[in-house]
């Protein structure tokens, strides 16, 4: 079994987005017997974001009882990817961890803005349907 994290500093926005799109995905290509996905953050809020929660909503999926949590180092210790989006590995991973690392440089929308949310929604299921492509042929 593969071992995904995806991790952002909050934890309330792009890494809940991404971490809904990826179990969505893991889905869609029954995987789920295969590949375990976690999220967390390095501070993380109290709340998801509720523009998050809406723009998921409109692609069908629901995830208004997520709460951000804090990403430790036995979270991902064990992890064979680790997808950043705002932070570094450094921050939390295991001095000793071996796993592979992406960063995807993505923007936090900041304020009310849906229209910046959906288009940050419709980047990440881009490139989690990539990232899935490449596991794939790895899992």
């Amino acid at each position: 079994m593969a071992k995904v994290a995806f991790v952002c500093v909050g934890n309330a926005g792009r890494s809940q987005l991404a971490t809904a799109l990826a179990e969505r995905e893991r889905d869609r290509r029954d995987l789920g017997d295969s590949i375990e996905i976690v999220t967390g953050g390095i501070e993380p809020h109290d709340h998801v974001h509720s523009d998050v929660i809406e723009v998921l909503r409109e692609d069908g999926i629901d995830i208004g009882a997520r709460t951000p949590r804090r990403i430790t180092a036995d979270d991902v210790a064990d992890a064979d990817y680790i997808v950043t989006m705002g932070c570094a590995v450094d921050a939390f991973a295991p001095p000793d961890w071996d796993g592979t690392s992406e960063r995807w440089e993505l923007k936090h929308p900041g304020g009310d803005d849906e229209d910046a949310v959906r288009a940050q929604r419709d980047e990440i299921r881009d490139r989690v349907a990539d990232f899935f492509d490449r596991l794939d042929t790895a899992v």
